[in-house]
């Protein structure tokens, strides 16, 4: 399959688990590109079509390092909520230790808003684990 249009291929909406299981048929090569906007569709975990993204994002634990840290660079702080309570907590310790520099800044020094969303908590328990 040739994706021409990434919009062609990716969940249309919250409930769309069809095409995540498309995709997860794909080649690996032509699902690379993909992950950024996958890592889209666990914004929240009560989406339905969430868990089933989640486990193909699993199956990328190298690939997928430095678009969460894209995330993690954003101030979507319940993003981050996610990504780390149902992503990062579940990658290979190698994939979790590269976050190592972020956990620790937020574990010993959060600010407000990760704070409120208890991302410091979460940093603290990663942290534990590499």
């Amino acid at each position: 399959m040739h994706v021409e249009n990434f919009g062609d291929v990716l969940p249309r909406n919250k409930s769309d688990n069809d095409r995540v299981e498309m995709i997860k048929k794909m080649d690996r090569d032509k699902i690379l590109p993909l992950l950024p906007n996958l890592l889209e569709w666990i914004q929240d975990m009560n989406w339905p079509v969430a868990p089933s993204v989640l486990e193909l994002l699993l199956t990328f634990p190298e690939e997928i390092v430095p678009h969460v840290q894209d995330v993690l660079s954003s101030d979507d702080e319940n993003w981050k909520w996610f990504i780390l309570n149902f992503l990062v907590i579940e990658l290979p310790v190698e994939s979790r230790a590269q976050f190592r520099g972020y956990l620790t800044r937020v574990a010993e020094t959060p600010t407000h808003n990760e704070l409120a969303e208890e991302l410091d908590e979460v940093a603290k328990e990663i942290l534990e684990t590499i």
